[in-house]
């Protein structure tokens, strides 16, 4: 689970079999996890997080995105 980005509380990661899905990252704080598509972002699914929280998430995903999709090309070679 390749580490792109941490923010605050966050980790926002890849995981290594999941190349065949349109770019997206997976969010972890303690228990709970999220995951945002990258184009357009928009959530995917969540454990976990309230409301609120996924608004905070979705900010930071928002602003990191060109990184966030670097990053996936870059792992997974596309």
């Amino acid at each position: 689970m390749p580490t792109a980005l941490r923010s605050g509380p966050y980790r926002l990661f890849f995981y290594s079999n999941e190349n065949a899905e349109p770019p997206h990252i997976h969010i972890q704080r303690d228990e709970a996890v999220a995951k945002f598509w990258l184009r357009p972002v928009s959530l995917a699914g969540n454990v976990g997080f309230a409301s609120h929280e996924l608004t905070r998430i979705r900010r930071i995903v928002t602003k990191y995105e060109s990184h966030l999709m670097r990053a996936w090309h870059e792992f997974f070679g596309i």
